[in-house]
Order: structure tokens, then C-alpha cells, then sequence
């Protein structure tokens, strides 16, 4: 072996780990955070949870990247601890999917179709058809699947690289001399264990154990063992990204290498223990990927199988390892931020849905802290007034975390889709804040009635609370578009705003005559203006979170949609224009 094949090596080893990386984050990508929102939605019945993690590692080719996700959202509260263990059992299955790919590049023979399977005939029409959907169409959907395609080109071209690079090896004593060293189970354990470490990808790791077996000199002897440390080590990255997080989460990490650690101990007894007396033929023979993607397979099946029976098991020994303590339990608030995971950062994805559904409990708690405020005209409290400021807070929070956390997202691989809908989210918050401080302003208001013992006239509250009806509905209208994404709900929110900017210049005109005849005071007038000016305010608002909703779903930008909708030949918000008048008639 001379300078060449060991550039060679190198070269086919970087295609390779790339190829992977784009196919992984390609597929991800695809499924639009589809994946992710499955395991989200997961139920405590372990063998729906082997399947489903199965399934979504076998979609994004990565079981390091499930056990990730799971760990986030146990550490946001969105999954139980004793949902994690079938998942994680399911997602070990699912990463023998690529060994399966990968084996195709020991296809020998000389038949026309056992050919075809072959990656050195499929993969360049793989990767031609690819950079034809990448540099052609426009479509985001099109591109991704040309993405998919050049990613696992470059993925088995890679392969082949470095199966060709390793076929004089098998000419070189000392590369047979070092192979059987590894063959003692406890050596060959250990490197596979730091190989898929290093690399944090069990999937790769396999993948290279595979191209050496090219050499036709590695037998199943060394293979075995290395397999069995490859399914440890592939926990690290779990086990990472559990530092920092909750006890559950780095429970939901121990679990994985429980569950691996005490699966290759059962295997490797009973395989060992039982070859001490059948000596299987198969043993001493040469590896072939296909060898190696079948004892990948039936490794990770079989200690599923043994092992789920005793998910319990595993999930008490989780917690006897990380006890519990006297500290004081998360409270509902921080549960509310926890939903932003740093870890799904790398699902943008499924980041893009955390932040959209914070987004959903800021617009409740919105709506929620004004209707709190507007009701203090009629029942007065210090308390209800510290409630309503407490939530203000909240909101300001929400602002500052969401908004942080959007801006770190910003900078991912995402789709257009997503990427659009960050930039909807972005501005829409912004409003919603603003909604917070006009709740407390208007409470403030409610507060120096009360103190300074003022009324309005009759006539004065009777217009108020056709005004305030409004201004309630254009909220609750708003807050329902964005939530629902009902294109309907949010067309219906700025007709009615027009109508709460003439109610607004009305019940100012009748305050300027009831003044000039003495009817109200000049005190109270300023205690309506202030009121009616942050009604208005919300109101505008509400316009603008309506146009988000509408703009999560269509590409239109704000300006354009109002001069159009406030066009005069826009008969449909005329005529919606002229319902809501009869509706918030002044009396």
C-alpha cells in the first residue's frame, strides 16, 4: 500500500462523512420537522414507540440525532421519561437502515441485475439526476429531493473509494497481525466503541468497518466485537447532550447506554457461550458488508426484543443512578421557555413548531393579560392590577427568550417554508408585547377610577362598551387566526379595524359635546382618551398579527395586502365594513 491508496483512503473516507452529512440533513429538511412532530406526539405504549423510533431513524439516518431530540424533549417537559425507552430502542434498530445501503457495495457478479444494485452503476445516475433537480427547478421541495440524491451519490462514491483504497491491505502482514488483536472481544469492543465516539455516528462507524472489508482479510471474528462498541459508543453524543438538562433528560440519555451497554453484555455471553460449544463456521470466515449489516440487524433487534419486557427495569435503573432531591420542581412558567430546547436547534425543523407554539401561548397569554385589564372597570383589585403586570412581565420574557432563541434558529440550514415562517414570527411577537403594555396602561387607568372614585356619565359608558365589544372581538378574532391559520378568521380582522378607527373618532366628537355642555369633566376626559388611545392601539396590533397569520401560509407582504383589502372596489370588505357598523351600533 503506497502513498496513493492512503490519499485515496483519505479522500473516499471525507466523500463519505460528507455524503452522509448531506443526506442526513437532506432528509431532515424533507420531512419538514414531519418526523420530529411523530415522536412528539408519541404515547406511552412501548412497541408503537420501538416502531415509531425505528421509523424516524430510518427517515433522517441518524439515531444519534433521535436520541438528541428525545433528551430535548424530555428536558422540555413535551415526553415522559417512560416514553423514551422504545423510541430509543426503536431509533438503534433504525440506524441499520444505511449498513443495509452500504452493503450493496459488496455485490460480486457477473449477472446483468445483481449488477445494477452495484453503487459504482447506480450512483452516478443517482447523482446526474440530482444536480439536475438542484440547479433546474425553483421549487424548494424539487431541490431537496436533488439534495437526497447527490448526498447519497457522494455517499457511495465515498464508499467505494475507500473500498478500493483498502483492497491492498490485503497483501500487508502487519494489517492482518493488527486485525487479529482486535479479535479478543474486550479489545475489539473498545475500538469500536472510540472509533463511533470520535466520530459520533454509529452508522459511519459501520460504514467504515464495512469498506475494510474489502480487504477480504477481516474476519467475522474481529468484526463481531467491534460491532458490539460501536453500539456503545454511538451513546456519547446522548450522553453530551444531556449535560446541562434536566435529571429526566439525562435520565433519557442513561437509558440509552443502559440499554446498549446491557444489551451487548447479554449478546456477546450468549454468542461466545454458545460458540465455546457449536463453533459456528461462519466465524472465522471472511467479512462482507452484507455480513456486517446482518449482524448489525440482529444484534440491535435481538437486544430490543430481549430488553423490552424490561423498560421498567431500565427506567428505574435510570433513576436509582440520577436520584431525585429536595430542590423545588420546575414551575409551569419555566416549562413555558423549556419548550425552546437549544438541542433542536440542530431540527430547525422542529425548532421552527417550538417556536410557533411559544408564539400560540404568548398570544393567549396576550389576550388573556388585556381582557384581565378591561375587566378592572368593573371589579377593581390590587390584586387583579399585580396579576395583570405579572403577565405583562411574562410577555416581556416571552419577547426576549423567543426573539433570542429565533435569531440563533436564523442562522441553521432551514427551508424557505421555515425560514418565512421565523420571519412572520419575528414581527408578530413584537405586537403581542405591545398588547401586554396597552393591558397594563389600561389597567393603570382602571386603577385611578377606582382611587379617585370618577365615573363616566351614562351615555359615555353605554358608547364605551360597544367600543370595548369590539376591541374584544378584533383580539379574540386575531389570536384565533394566528392559532388556527384560518385565512377566513384573519381577511375579517381589518374591516372591523377600520370600524374601530371611525367608533374611535365618534366617541371622541361626543366627549367634545357632552364637554361643551358641561356634562362631563375634563379630568375624565383625559382617563377616556388615554383609554380609548390604547384601545386604538391594540386594535392596530390585532391588524398586524392578522397579516402574519395570513403571511404564515401566503407570500404577501403587509402594505400591498392593506392597500388592497382598503381598495374601493373591494366589494367584500365593503360589505363586511358595513356588517360590522350595524353590529357595534352606538346608542
Amino acid at each position: 500500500m503506497d502513498i496513493f491508496n492512503i490519499l485515496g483512503l483519505l479522500g473516499g473516507l471525507a466523500l463519505f462523512l460528507y455524503g452522509m452529512q448531506v443526506l442526513g440533513d437532506a432528509l431532515s429538511r424533507a420531512s419538514g420537522g414531519r418526523m420530529e412532530k411523530i415522536l412528539e406526539k408519541m404515547t406511552s405504549n412501548p412497541i408503537k414507540g420501538v416502531l415509531l423510533g425505528a421509523l424516524v431513524t430510518g427517515v433522517i439516518q441518524s439515531s444519534s440525532a433521535t436520541t438528541v431530540m428525545v433528551v430535548g424533549f424530555v428536558n422540555a417537559g413535551i415526553m415522559k421519561l417512560s416514553q423514551t425507552v422504545g423510541i430509543i430502542m426503536g431509533a438503534n434498530i433504525g440506524t441499520t437502515v444505511t449498513s443495509w445501503f452500504l452493503s450493496l457495495v459488496g455485490i460480486e457478479s457477473d449477472n446483468l441485475i445483481m449488477q445494477l444494485f452495484k453503487p459504482t452503476s447506480f450512483s452516478p445516475v443517482l447523482a446526474f439526476i440530482g444536480i439536475i433537480l438542484l440547479m433546474a427547478s425553483k421549487k424548494e421541495r424539487i431541490k431537496d429531493i436533488g439534495t437526497i440524491l447527490l448526498g447519497f451519490a457522494v455517499l457511495m462514491f465515498g464508499m467505494d473509494a475507500m473500498s478500493s483504497a483498502v483492497k491492498p491491505l490485503a497483501d500487508v502482514p502487519e494489517f492482518t497481525n493488527i486485525l487479529t488483536m482486535f479479535s479478543h472481544p474486550l479489545l475489539g469492543l473498545l475500538a469500536g466503541l472510540i472509533l463511533t465516539a470520535i466520530i459520533q455516528s454509529s452508522s459511519a462507524s459501520v460504514g467504515i468497518l464495512q469498506a475494510l472489508c474489502a480487504t477480504g482479510s477481516v474476519p467475522f471474528s474481529v468484526v463481531f466485537p467491534i460491532i458490539m462498541g460501536q453500539n456503545i459508543g454511538t451513546c456519547v453524543t446522548a450522553l453530551l447532550s444531556g449535560i446541562g438538562a434536566s435529571k429526566n433528560a439525562r435520565r433519557a440519555a442513561l437509558i440509552h447506554l443502559y440499554f446498549n451497554v446491557i444489551g451487548t453484555l447479554i449478546f456477546l455471553i450468549l454468542f461466545y457461550s454458545v460458540n465455546a460449544f457449536v463453533h459456528f463456521s461462519f466465524f472465522s470466515e471472511a467479512a462482507t458488508p452484507m455480513g456486517i449489516a446482518i449482524v448489525h440487524s440482529v444484534f440491535n433487534i435481538t437486544a430490543t426484543c430481549i430488553l423490552l419486557p424490561f423498560s421498567k427495569v431500565l427506567e428505574k435503573l435510570a433513576c436509582l443512578t440520577i436520584k431525585d432531591d429536595d430542590k423545588k420542581e420546575e414551575t409551569g412558567k419555566e416549562r413555558c421557555f423549556s419548550i425552546l430546547e437549544e438541542r433542536f436547534l440542530e431540527t430547525p425543523g422542529l425548532a421552527m413548531e417550538q417556536c410557533r407554539n411559544a408564539a400560540l401561548d404568548m398570544a393567549n397569554l396576550a389576550k388573556e393579560a388585556f381582557l384581565s385589564a378591561h375587566a378592572l372597570f368593573e371589579s377593581y383589585s390590587d390584586e387583579k392590577l399585580a396579576a395583570v403586570k405579572e403577565q405583562e412581565d411574562l410577555l416581556d420574557r416571552y419577547e426576549d427568550e423567543l426573539g433570542s432563541y429565533l435569531v440563533k434558529l436564523n442562522g441553521k440550514n432551514m427551508s424557505e417554508k421555515d425560514s418565512h415562517m421565523l420571519t412572520v414570527l419575528l414581527h408578530c411577537i413584537g405586537d403581542l408585547e405591545r398588547i401586554g403594555d396597552h393591558a397594563v396602561n389600561v389597567a393603570h387607568s382602571a386603577k385611578e377610577m377606582n382611587e379617585k372614585k370618577l365615573r363616566f356619565t351614562e351615555s359615555a359608558e353605554a358608547e364605551l362598551k360597544v367600543y370595548a365589544k369590539a376591541i374584544k372581538d378584533i383580539l379574540v378574532a386575531a389570536v384565533s387566526a394566528l392559532e388556527t391559520q384560518d385565512e377566513k378568521v384573519a381577511r375579517s380582522v381589518e374591516p372591523l379595524e377600520e370600524v374601530i378607527d371611525d367608533l374611535s373618532d365618534e366617541l371622541m366628537s361626543r366627549h367634545v359635546r357632552r364637554l361643551r355642555k358641561g356634562e362631563c369633566t375634563i379630568e375624565m376626559g383625559f382617563v377616556l382618551a388615554d383609554i380609548m388611545n390604547n384601545y386604538e392601539r391594540v386594535s392596530d396590533h390585532c391588524s398586524n398579527i392578522a397579516i402574519c397569520a395570513i403571511q404564515e401560509t401566503e407570500d404577501v407582504e403587509a402594505h400591498q395586502y392593506l392597500e388592497k383589502m382598503r381598495s374601493a372596489d373591494n366589494a367584500d370588505f365593503v360589505k363586511a365594513v358595513e356588517n360590522y357598523k350595524k353590529k357595534y351600533l352606538l346608542p
